[in-house]
């Protein structure tokens, strides 16, 4: 979906020609380009690693808990903290996350894409003190980890839309994807950071892990001004020809004429000014629709099963799983902790980064519910069988389940819950969009701090049950509403969804302002075989 437009100077000059959108592929086509031969996107892609840190601070922010429970100077110095008060220590974190869905999206719009990064790693340093200041008390630590969330939300809430709107189209899904994968790089150095201090005897075996909760968000404070803004924001913001300069430098090796890239920046500018009616609207644009309130049920349905597939129970009380089959040594809990987060990191590289492109969104995510489905079954039973008779094989059949489970869950979980999301939502609402899934995400997060430990306390395995019911909804879910998409542009996504309600709207749009339009270089664009500029 696209028609032409340009108001500086330099896109005026660009060209007089006509730009065609292939009808047969009903997009705009992209050429193949290998981006390690190509200087621009070398150097773009050397630099994405920057963003690429959001998730990975989320990711040692999230695990560090998990870790520090198996610390016994921890444990002593916040007396032994369990049931509602080691469910407040987890949840807060996602309680800070929470309250970010108020200030990410606005922040993301208003001040661009980096500085809002920025933003929320000034506040996860802060936090970050907070917890390690001589004398810290248990009110000045959950404030801290309340803080880290927020400044983590933030951050995240701009992150993966730069990465997605830098990226170049042929590479997007790969490099999205493999944003939220680094989530795991983040729990893996969590995980043995903690193994590495538990010799210590004193307050630094879980100070030290703590004190790096700044690292990664000090490295990314002064590593983002080096990396382009968003195109899609200058252009939002009326900077056009910064961002066709972006454009040019990153997917064209410089080359001004590149017919590509011409037809690229035309089809972002001729988008964002058919939804610039839009852009001021509130929440209420996600209801307003029919695109848009499939967009609404898609984000929901990532954000809750993110989350509560059982995974949140690994990833929180592992300390409390390995209790139940036999698993008490703290070295031993430590040690297969730091060998989980690994092997999870291994499988989502693997298959969630670099086959999203092959086999398409709707397809991993099939293979890793039904895979999850079946491991968490097997998992139950055998958790079920050691409770009953103490039968080791069946302890040790749990813990193969459990990697298993995190192996299969790399299809598509860790990487494509942030990239489908950002994916199926236009410009005018990306950032809302996001901060929404972030806020659901973090919700479902808080129910299951609360929830689980509770769960686990009273019924043992047979809490598991909720999450098998639970992922049986979500393979019919996926199978029944998901869509794919695959081999399509940002903008061209939007007619995915919204079908030809949204060409009529571009249409529409386009033929108010082609008076305006006509002096701006572009003469024309055809989508679909049909010229709407």
């Amino acid at each position: 979906m696209a028609y032409a437009a340009g108001k500086d100077e330099k896109c005026a000059a660009m060209t007089s020609e006509v730009v065609e959108v292939p009808a047969s592929a009903g997009a705009l086509e992209i050429p193949s380009v290998t981006w390690y031969k190509d200087a621009g996107l070398l150097k773009l892609y050397i630099m994405i690693p920057i963003l690429f840190l959001g998730s990975t601070t989320n990711g040692y922010d999230g695990s560090l808990l998990n870790g520090l429970q198996t610390l016994d100077p921890w444990q002593d110095y916040f007396h032994n903290p369990s049931g509602s008060t080691l469910g407040l220590f987890s949840a807060i974190l996602q309680i800070g996350s929470l309250c970010a869905v108020f200030f990410s999206a606005y922040l993301a719009d208003l001040l661009g894409r980096k500085k809002a990064v920025a933003s929320g790693t000034i506040i996860i340093f802060a936090g970050m003190v907070l917890q390690v200041v001589p004398g810290v008390t248990r009110g000045m630590y959950i404030g801290g980890r309340f803080m880290v969330g927020l400044g983590s939300n933030i951050c995240q809430g701009s992150a993966p839309l730069l990465v997605l709107e830098l990226a170049h189209p042929l590479h997007r899904g790969k490099v999205t994807t493999m944003y939220n994968t680094l989530w795991y790089l983040g729990s893996i150095v969590a995980a043995w950071t903690v193994f590495g201090t538990m010799g210590y005897s004193g307050n630094m075996a879980w100070k030290i892990p703590v004190g790096l909760q700044g690292l990664m968000p000090g490295i990314q404070l002064i590593g983002i001004w080096f990396l382009p803004e968003s195109p899609r924001w200058l252009i939002a913001t009326e900077r056009h020809a910064e961002a066709m300069d972006i454009l040019v430098k990153y997917h064209a090796n410089g080359d001004r004429q590149n017919t590509f890239v011409q037809a690229e920046f035309a089809e972002i500018e001729g988008t964002l000014i058919a939804e610039k009616q839009y852009t001021n609207q509130g929440w209420q644009v996600f209801v307003q629709t029919k695109g848009n309130r499939r967009r609404l049920l898609l984000i929901v349905l990532v954000a809750f099963f993110s989350q509560c597939s059982g995974n949140g129970l690994v990833s929180y009380y592992l300390h409390d799983i390995l209790q139940s089959v036999g698993i008490t040594s703290s070295y031993d809990q430590a040690l297969y902790n730091g060998g989980l987060q690994l092997w999870s990191f291994l499988m989502a590289i693997i298959f969630s980064s670099l086959l999203v492109d092959r086999f398409g969104r709707r397809t991993l995510f099939m293979i890793a519910s039904v895979g999850m489905l079946t491991t968490f079954t097997i998992w139950t039973a055998c958790s079920a069988i050691y409770a009953e008779t103490g039968n080791v094989a069946a302890g040790k059949v749990v813990l193969a389940m459990i990697f298993l489970f995190y192996g299969i869950a790399g299809f598509a979980w860790p990487g494509l819950t942030i990239s489908y999301t950002i994916e199926i939502l236009p410009y005018n609402i990306r950032a809302k969009g996001l901060a929404l899934s972030l806020m659901i995400v973090s919700a479902a997060s808080v129910l299951n701090q609360y929830i689980n430990p509770i769960g686990l306390q009273s019924i043992h395995w047979k809490f598991y049950f909720v999450y098998i019911v639970i992922l049986v909804i979500e393979v019919l879910c996926i199978w029944f509403f998901f869509v794919e998409t695959k081999g399509r542009t940002l903008e061209e996504v939007a007619v995915l969804l919204d079908g030809e309600e949204a060409v009529a709207a571009v249409e529409a749009e386009a033929n108010h302002t082609v008076g305006e339009k006509r002096d701006l270089g572009v003469q024309s664009l055809r989508y679909d075989g049909r010229t709407v500029l």
